[in-house]
């Protein structure tokens, strides 16, 4: 039998890449990383126009020249047959969203609009919608709107109504010039289909949809400003298909640019960490998975439906057909290493890996996992960007306690590690309080394969068995998986997720497993990381007022 292809198209939140994938075997053929050419814009625009506090934008090009440059890349690498391709996927960050003109184009892409920072794509991380996001959680509340109920209650300023909003305010000109806002992934199976779809799952969990009723009511819209009534049949038309299902097929302007054959079945997009649930093959109720990379986005798959609070979303069939998935994260887990390791790390630190001939990162680990749990003295609380889950928060910002004269740089790093950890634990009780079990978990992504140290902690933190995926890829591979499912088994893949998870999902053998007496030592850990999170997070606004100072001497500045 003739082998079929697939590839997974994979955008994170600095770089894009595109994986070719056996679909019998699930076997990574070729993989090529683009990291985009303008970056992640949270100072300045290209041009040098500067951006306001807590903006994080993208400029949408970058997305296409992954398409452009890595499919064609992959298939020359491979020296495969064009035409044993059967499908191509897409993930992407969510809620990662942009403005369209009626050509489809980005009003960024005009030169009228460059200037306007609100004809940008504004990336998952924006947060300068808070204001927005309490504004439609105070509305919903007053109205009894049922959907907020699947939303913990709250909504997040990542979303995408919350960003509409905020352009709604600050630039009611974009908001007339745009003919359609569509999140990333569906406007890149748009560019490749000439379909306008809107999928399920970045719909379920960042606009409100839900599959039973729909969105909300045109009234909630026009509760939120007059100039949003009508906004479902005009700014967000389209059918919102589900994940799995074939968004279209590959039309002959965009294979002749990619090198591949017009017709490939082009799947509906999906959100990039919720590509690694099949990945890893968690396609079966108990399930959680992590995926952990400069932020954490945890899925659990369940046969029951429950209003927790800071649930990110609960969507029936939002990951996998049949049950019903729920989303929660953490915003900042390698970003705040990062910022350590780059910011606050002292310059003999940095000297001694160039010596040593590895990374910072890499020594920091070394150095930390010398010291047994509760040795430095800290605790840190892990919203550095913020908090998504359970107090689903952007105001809120990192703390450390127990900081003395004597503390070492590992020791902060250590401290930092096991603040993301205890911040999930925080997350998995969420869950098992309200009845929704928690059997068995999975993690993938960037971090888990990189930092032996920080899994060893979760597992102590948790007191659970953690498995990691036996893939650099993960997200992609998923992607590939559902192209496999958008294909379907008369064209060589899949009818279903779960048969192409049974042939494609890979795990590690090795697990890590929690030392009984690091178990004990990090339960006392967690109660004042407990006390920190209520404390800072619930009882008092001490974070807030200090975002709000920030905010106001960086308006100073500007003005001067």
């Amino acid at each position: 039998m003739k082998k079929k292809y697939t590839i997974g198209v994979d955008y994170g939140t600095e770089s894009g890449r595109v994986l070719l994938v056996d679909v019998e075997t699930g076997e990574e053929i070729a993989t090529h990383v683009i990291p985009y050419k303008n970056g992640v814009l949270d100072q300045v625009l290209p041009n040098g126009k500067r951006l306001e506090t807590d903006w994080v934008l993208q400029h949408p090009g970058d997305y296409l020249e992954v398409l452009y440059q890595a499919i064609p890349e992959v298939i020359h690498e491979s020296r495969i047959n064009p035409e044993d391709v059967i499908g191509i996927g897409i993930d992407f960050t969510s809620c990662t969203i942009l403005p369209l003109d009626q050509d489809g184009n980005p009003l960024c892409f005009d030169q009228k609009w460059r200037n306007n920072p609100h004809s940008w794509v504004k990336l998952w991380k924006h947060h300068a919608a808070q204001e927005e996001a309490d504004d439609i959680t105070r509305i919903a509340k007053e109205r009894k709107e049922i959907f907020l109920s699947r939303y913990g209650g709250k909504i997040s300023s990542e979303w995408m109504f919350p960003k509409i909003l905020q352009i709604v305010r600050e630039a009611p000109d974009v908001f007339d010039a745009t003919d359609i806002f569509m999140e990333a992934c569906d406007w890149l199976t748009y560019r490749l289909t000439k379909n306008l779809i809107r999928s399920s799952n970045t719909s379920g969990y960042k606009a409100l949809w839900n599959k039973r009723e729909g969105y909300p009511d045109d009234s909630f819209f026009k509760a939120l400003d007059n100039r949003l009534e009508n906004i479902l049949e005009t700014k967000m038309r389209g059918p919102v298909l589900s994940i799995g299902e074939k968004a279209g097929e590959l039309t002959e302007e965009m294979a002749h640019r990619l090198n591949l054959l017009p017709g490939i079945a082009v799947s509906v997009g999906i959100i990039d960490a919720h590509a690694g649930v099949p990945a890893v093959g968690a396609v079966h109720p108990g399930q959680f998975v992590m995926t952990m990379g400069t932020s954490t986005c945890h899925m659990l798959i369940s046969d029951k439906e429950e209003a927790i609070e800071g649930i990110c979303g609960i969507v029936e069939d939002g990951i996998i057909p049949g049950y019903f998935s729920y989303e929660t994260g953490q915003v900042a887990v390698g970003d705040s290493f990062a910022w350590y390791v780059e910011q606050a790390v002292p310059s003999y630190v940095k000297q001694q890996a160039v010596e040593a001939g590895m990374s910072v990162h890499h020594l920091l680990e070394e150095k930390a996992s010398v010291y047994k749990p509760g040795q430095s003295g800290l605790v840190a609380l892990d919203w550095w960007n913020g908090n998504r889950s359970v107090l689903v928060d952007a105001n809120l910002s990192g703390v450390i306690v127990g900081l003395t004269l004597a503390t070492k740089p590992e020791e902060i790093y250590r401290a930092l590690l096991e603040s993301t950890a205890f911040g999930t634990r925080k997350i998995i009780e969420n869950f098992t309080e309200a009845g929704v079990a928690v059997n068995e978990i999975f993690a993938c992504g960037g971090l888990p394969q990189k930092n032996n140290l920080l899994m060893q902690i979760y597992a102590d933190v948790t007191n659970r068995e953690i498995k990691i995926a036996d893939s650099d890829q993960t997200v992609a591979l998923g992607a590939a998986m559902y192209a496999s499912v958008a294909a379907g088994e008369r064209k060589g893949g899949y009818d279903t997720i779960v048969e192409a998870a049974w042939h494609m999902a890979k795990v590690k053998e090795e697990t890590f497993i929690p030392i009984p007496e690091n178990v004990k030592i990090y339960n006392e850990l967690y109660k004042y990381y407990l006390e920190l999170h209520d404390y800072f997070g619930r009882e008092t606004r001490i974070m807030h007022g200090l975002k709000k100072l920030k905010s106001l001497g960086a308006e100073f500045v500007q003005q001067k």
